[in-house]
């Protein structure tokens, strides 16, 4: 299993706090230059980054879903691949809190016309989470360049 991936396995059960912040969640977005200070601010690209700078490699500083699109190498469905999806209707996305309709995460497999990943933001929580591919479209799935 990708080091990145078991860290990830490790934060599961991460989430926000209502009326307060998760310190732990404020740490995933000290990996970007956003550097958000509230654990309600989209923090998927946020946890994707924290998991592989634990795991030795270079993420993409970067607080936005999409910023993994030119991040590594494509790669073939794998499990551990950086996962990048798209809502396919305009507007935001309840599921994840993105308003760019973007999420990301790590690929574990795809089951039941859903991909499954384990990410962070997903229902406020890091978890495993099914996301229908009626209604997102998977834009990239990416691996490193060298591994840790």
């Amino acid at each position: 299993m990708a080091k990145w991936l078991e860290i990830a396995k490790g934060e599961v059960g991460v989430s926000e706090v209502k009326g307060g912040e998760n310190k732990k969640i404020i740490e995933y977005h000290s990996t970007t230059t956003l550097k958000a200070k509230e654990d309600e601010i989209p923090w998927c690209s946020s946890f994707v980054n924290w998991c592989i700078l634990k795991a030795g490699l270079k993420g993409t500083n970067s607080a936005a879903a999409k910023s993994w699109l030119d991040w590594g190498v494509a790669c073939e469905p794998r499990e551990g691949a950086i996962c990048i999806i798209q809502q396919k209707q305009a507007g935001a996305d309840k599921a994840t809190g993105s308003s760019s309709g973007y999420h990301v995460g790590f690929y574990l497999r795809e089951q039941d016309g859903r991909v499954r990943l384990l990410g962070g933001n997903q229902g406020d929580s890091v978890k495993e989470s099914g996301f229908g591919l009626g209604s997102y479209r998977i834009v990239g799935m990416r691996w490193p360049t060298e591994e840790a």
